[in-house]
């Protein structure tokens, strides 16, 4: 953690203050989170609006997020949310400099004064930044606390305006053995699916950044957080489960965001059953499912997006030959825990 003590040794830059926002700071602060909501989608690549301004000092007040103030010669110019309530990692959600200005010299003083006040939580904790749009421009300077990095691509399959469901209509798999079944999602696959993801994430680069894909009593939490809605609305009719002589071998889960946004959170296979193109079946089944429902009005989905490492070529070259494009990239940032 050398770099980290190098970076608190040097000088603050004595225009600067920081603060965890108070009730008497919300009139203030109030055009700078505004701010921060109009470039939101453009410039940050949020996939939805964020909270409006009242919803978001409920969540503060309720102690769901932190909201640390950069104050510029006393005038609030930025700020930084995080929280330390949700897993086993401090979540940092995002850094805004007012106008986008200064953005740099900003945001590393936030980033200081945030490692300050999250320093015993992160004895236990790793920090997780995933460094969207604007924010890439802070990787250098956060390196130097100890910071590392890895690279993200998103990656979308549009319901109109694209080729992307004639690629999927047109793609032909080989057939399953007469082992393999594919079945949507049922609760009493619950337990198999811990044990499926958990084996299959374990080593994975997301393990860095959520290190509770490293246990069952972790990965059992993810899990529970997506089929019960916590993360985004649960779609067991879209989810798909591959079945090896009728006991799980593979899952593919989907979940909507904002009513039109599907998700894929998860493609989790067992090692032994890896390399052989069942997790095309699997994705091919979750989003036909998607389609269908897009057709009949059932549902206003517009999309379906997902993340997979960048160097990942293997996963990246399965989206694609389904009809998924790459968006865009971003560092997604972690701290490891403090020795």
């Amino acid at each position: 953690m050398q770099p980290y003590k190098h970076a608190e040794n040097e000088k603050d830059n004595s225009k600067f203050e920081a603060r965890l926002l108070t009730a008497g700071d919300y009139k203030v602060f109030a055009p700078v989170y505004e701010d921060f909501r109009t470039r939101a989608v453009e410039e940050y690549k949020f996939e939805l609006e964020p909270l409006g301004f009242d919803d978001f000092i409920e969540s503060v007040e309720k102690n769901l997020i932190d909201c640390l103030v950069l104050f510029e010669n006393t005038i609030p110019a930025g700020f930084l949310v995080y929280t330390t309530a949700i897993s086993e990692a401090v979540e940092l959600n995002i850094i805004h400099s007012f106008k986008m200005e200064n953005l740099e010299e900003r945001g590393i003083y936030l980033v200081k004064k945030f490692l300050e006040l999250t320093k015993s939580e992160r004895m236990e904790k790793i920090v997780c930044y995933p460094m969207l749009g604007a924010q890439k421009d802070l990787i250098g300077e956060i390196a130097r606390y100890g910071f590392k990095f890895v690279g993200l691509a998103v990656l979308r399959f549009m319901m109109s305006g694209t080729n992307s469901r004639e690629i999927l209509k047109i793609t032909e798999l080989s057939e399953l053995d007469n082992e393999y079944r594919l079945v949507d999602w049922q609760d009493k696959y619950f337990e198999d699916a811990v044990e499926v993801v958990q084996e299959a994430f374990e080593t994975s680069a997301d393990a860095l950044f959520d290190p509770r894909f490293k246990t069952l009593e972790g990965t059992r939490d993810i899990i529970t957080k997506i089929v019960q809605n916590i993360y985004a609305e649960f779609l067991p009719e879209a989810t798909t489960v591959l079945l090896y002589n009728n006991i799980p071998a593979g899952f593919c889960f989907m979940n909507l965001t904002g009513e039109r946004i599907a998700n894929i959170p998860i493609v989790a296979i067992r090692k032994q059953h890896q390399g052989m193109g069942l997790s095309k079946h699997m994705l091919k089944k979750s989003v036909q499912a998607l389609i269908r429902m897009a057709d009949s009005s059932e549902r206003q989905i517009t999309e379906v997006n997902t993340t997979t490492e960048t160097n990942n070529f293997q996963a990246l070259k399965m989206y694609r030959h389904l009809g998924f494009k790459e968006d865009y990239n971003y560092p997604q940032a972690y701290l490891p825990v403090r020795e």
